[in-house]
């Protein structure tokens, strides 16, 4: 969060209204950072959009249930797929853009 507010701070010119460009820019670089997650991993977009709303909803990423298979992409349960790892990988993306936007972001 201190590298997403010293950006911030260095974009900042003479604001009228320093809490709207704060909340543009927090809603800017949230879309960018979930952008980059789906197409990194190749997310099925809308569900990933849904699952990431109401993880800020709830307060937390559900990492447990069907919600996260709904958002993987296709991949083989049976030989090389390696689903689990992927799975993980995915989960720990949604967990550190979780973590850097819950609490600053609309």
């Amino acid at each position: 969060m201190t590298l997403l507010i010293e950006a911030f701070i260095l974009g900042v010119n003479d604001a009228d209204n320093i809490l709207n460009e704060w909340n543009t820019y927090v809603a800017e670089e949230r879309e960018k950072a979930l952008t980059q997650i789906i197409a990194d991993e190749k997310l099925k977009e809308e569900n990933t959009r849904k699952y990431i709303d109401n993880a800020f909803r709830d307060g937390e990423i559900k990492t447990f249930g069907t919600d996260i298979d709904k958002i993987m992409p296709p991949v083989s349960r049976f030989g090389g797929g390696n689903r689990a790892k992927k799975k993980q990988t995915v989960i720990d993306k949604l967990k550190g853009f979780f973590e850097k936007f819950f609490g600053i972001s609309s």
